[in-house]
């Protein structure tokens, strides 16, 4: 028998080595999940045994040159007589899709859309008497006592299982063996020869009593609520009441963690994976968000491949990872039958608008009908999303709320109005002067840009530690930024700089700092935001609660909105008009004032902004042909989304020489038609290369400066 392979180097893993571990993988998944292990086990082997192919082997080898597609699905269909006919069905489903979805895949190559081109049923039974013997003779050793089958019968099981194909398409719904045997087959190729290592550590609930701990200054770590044997959860209470630790005392499982922005979640992974190491030694925590690779928790980095697969004990990622469910993405079922009956933590709830608000409640809507246990923590919420959330998840809704009097004790700001920048800057000079730590938070990059340059030419500040955070710096250079404003080395222990320190030091920032950072600024200056935003930036001042800081206050500055749409971009003019006009000048913003403000501020919310294109509708319809899914280009168009990669050209070299996690800490996310005119690599995510005039270790990315005539021609002529 020859050696057959079913991955290329480095590893060149061979077939029958990823079929078993395939397998393990599946029969794991099945018994947690309650499915045939049988079937489980079955739809592994047949999954790839068409690698067996020598179309296949040679192309792994770099030999095969033909033009005609090539699918190892289709071959391995062929041996589908080997296995027994009840489970003919469900094997069928583990394999046809496993890769590409079955009909309109984007590159024609899904098995239906091949059964419209040319003749490739021949092209997969080509030299089968040769080929099929090396392919029996493995199944054989993997305990398939089966005899060899003419290349007629080969056929009728290709024939067979397109039949049951072309039926299965007229079915809206989903299915779950195709969901089990792509966790399976992306886990097993993910771990190689470690899968069955990793697998010893799957579906583990995680030890959650850290915590239970209690303190006077956190009124809900006192409440005995959290025992309520309701399964649902809303939480409304202000920002340091202890949400997170009772969200986590109402979870029963496996939990997945929601929070809106990458640097929250990079936060709160650190956060969760410390303080649950004790209790949990060999806890399986993942992180799952566009760069979620390049998160370092300790020295080592994190198994980089395994933050987006199956069975994890804790999950923290985004909301929008989660719409590939609502939405039908590739991958979709596999992720269905992870979350089924799990609990699932959507902490900030109040953070998201338009789009990604009704993304949100088509998630709560899809999560309650799997059998899962989903909780909502929030500071602020309108009302009109409050009850839409309790319309869904029904009476069996714990709801716990803050008292007046304890809502009392989070009064901690006075907002006050400013006229201008001018006006703001010598508010910044006197709290300077006073050795008070000063953020100050713009809308867009531009303007933090233009705000951090005017901050630095004013000689009182020469000598002021200063730092400016935005979305447009390389993410390793962002990394460092994060960890600088932070003030903590990689111990947690304080290094006395920014956030931890003592002096007077200036922080210039984008949105990026309002959800989860713990950080805690002496004075505030910030553009006009929506009010939800608003008060979760304010809790970036006065954050540190302690039994003498209660009843004290601290100072928020607001620059009025500007006058037209183009510059609100991206929030509504009528909404920060609205908030603007509704909050107090020179008073303190009380905390039992602030539903009634949100209220004057949200008036309507459309809920049916994603009903169109969900694949699971409110009549508990499904609106997708099984066996298929559909591009990821749907959630970035519902987003808005135009963000792509974009490199130095110093950068070039070593981004084309590195493996995954190297590329992604290079990377700068920008808008498409910021770059699209330059030059774009055909390696990894395929960034555009700009020029190095462009970007500042300092200021980051200056989108003025992107143009071809600012190309260095010493990286031109090499």
């Amino acid at each position: 028998m020859k050696e057959l392979f079913a991955k290329s180097g480095p590893e060149w893993t061979t077939l029958k080595d990823h079929l078993l571990q395939v397998a393990r993988a599946s029969v794991s998944f099945a018994e947690y999940l309650e499915m045939s292990n049988s079937i489980a086990f079955n739809g592994a082997i047949l999954h790839d045994i068409g690698k067996a192919h020598p179309s296949f082997q040679q192309r792994l080898k770099g030999l095969n040159r033909s033009s005609n597609p090539f699918r190892h699905e289709i071959s391995s269909l062929l041996f589908l007589s080997v296995f027994p006919e009840n489970q003919h069905s469900e094997l069928i489903e583990m394999v046809v899709g496993h890769h590409k979805s079955v009909i309109r895949d984007p590159g024609d190559k899904g098995i239906l859309d091949l059964d419209d081109g040319f003749d490739y049923i021949d092209y997969h039974l080509g030299e089968w008497d040769s080929w099929s013997r090396d392919a029996f003779e493995l199944l054989a050793q993997l305990g398939f006592k089966c005899s060899p089958f003419s290349k007629e019968t080969a056929n009728q099981n290709l024939r067979k299982s397109i039949d049951y194909t072309k039926e299965q398409i007229k079915v809206r719904g989903w299915s779950e063996w195709r969901g089990l045997l792509m966790g399976a087959d992306h886990f097993a190729s993910a771990m190689i020869s470690d899968t069955e290592r990793h697998i010893e550590r799957l579906f583990k609930t995680p030890d959650l009593k850290f915590f239970n701990r209690q303190s006077e200054l956190y009124p809900l770590s006192i409440k005995e609520d959290y025992k309520s044997p309701k399964r649902h959860t809303i939480v409304l209470a202000s920002t340091g009441a202890g949400k997170t630790d009772f969200l986590f005392k109402r979870c029963n499982g496996r939990v997945f963690y929601t929070l809106p922005f990458q640097a929250s979640i990079n936060a709160m992974y650190k956060r969760v994976a410390n303080d649950l190491e004790k209790d949990n030694p060999d806890l399986d925590i993942r992180v799952l968000h566009a760069s979620s690779v390049v998160v370092k928790r300790k020295k080592d980095e994190e198994e980089a491949t395994l933050q987006s697969l199956f069975g994890s004990s804790i999950k923290i990622l985004t909301p929008h990872q989660l719409a590939a469910v609502i939405l039908g993405l590739k991958g979709y079922e596999a992720m269905l039958l992870d979350l089924k009956g799990c609990d699932i933590i959507l902490d900030e709830i109040h953070t998201y608008s338009g789009i990604s608000q009704a993304i949100v409640l088509k998630i709560v809507e899809v999560l309650n009908s799997i059998g899962c246990r989903i909780h909502i923590g929030t500071a602020t919420m309108p009302s009109i999303l409050y009850n839409r959330i309790k319309e869904i998840l029904g009476d069996d809704t714990l709801e716990v709320k803050l008292t007046i009097e304890e809502q009392d004790k989070f009064d901690r700001h006075i907002v006050h109005k400013v006229t201008d920048l001018a006006e703001a800057f010598e508010l910044v000079q006197r709290a300077v002067c006073h050795r008070k730590k000063v953020l100050i938070v713009a809308n867009k990059v531009k303007k933090a840009q233009e705000i951090f340059d005017s901050i630095r030419r004013i000689a009182e500040f020469k000598n002021v530690p200063k730092l400016l955070l935005h979305s447009r710096f390389r993410r390793k250079d962002r990394n460092e930024k994060e960890a600088l404003l932070m003030g903590l080395d990689e111990s947690g222990n304080p290094t006395a700089q920014f956030n931890t320190s003592t002096e007077a030091c200036i922080v210039v920032s984008t949105q990026i700092v309002e959800v989860s950072l713990d950080i805690s600024f002496d004075l505030m200056i910030t553009e006009t935001a929506p009010l939800d935003a608003l008060i979760q930036r304010f809790g970036r001042v006065n954050r540190k609660r302690t039994a003498d800081t209660i009843g004290h206050f601290k100072d928020v500055y607001i620059l009025p909105p500007p006058d037209d749409e183009k510059e609100c971009r991206p929030y509504e003019l009528e909404v920060l008009k609205r908030t603007y006009k509704c909050l107090p000048n020179g008073e303190v913003l009380h905390e039992r004032d602030l539903q009634v403000l949100i209220d004057q501020v949200f008036t309507e919310i459309d809920f049916l902004q994603i009903e169109k294109d969900a694949i699971f509708k409110s009549d508990g319809k499904i609106k997708i042909d099984k066996l298929t899914h559909r591009s990821k280009s749907i959630l970035f168009q519902l987003l808005k989304i135009d963000s792509v990669s974009a490199i130095l050209e110093k950068d070039r070299f070593k981004y084309e020489q590195s493996y995954y996690e190297d590329r992604l800490g290079l990377e700068i996310p920008v808008r498409y038609f910021s770059v699209n005119k330059f030059e774009q690599l055909e390696k990894g995510n395929r960034p555009f290369v700009i020029p190095d005039k462009a970007y500042n270790h300092v200021t980051g990315l200056d989108i003025s400066l992107l143009k071809p005539q600012n190309l260095d021609v010493k990286y031109q002529m090499l």
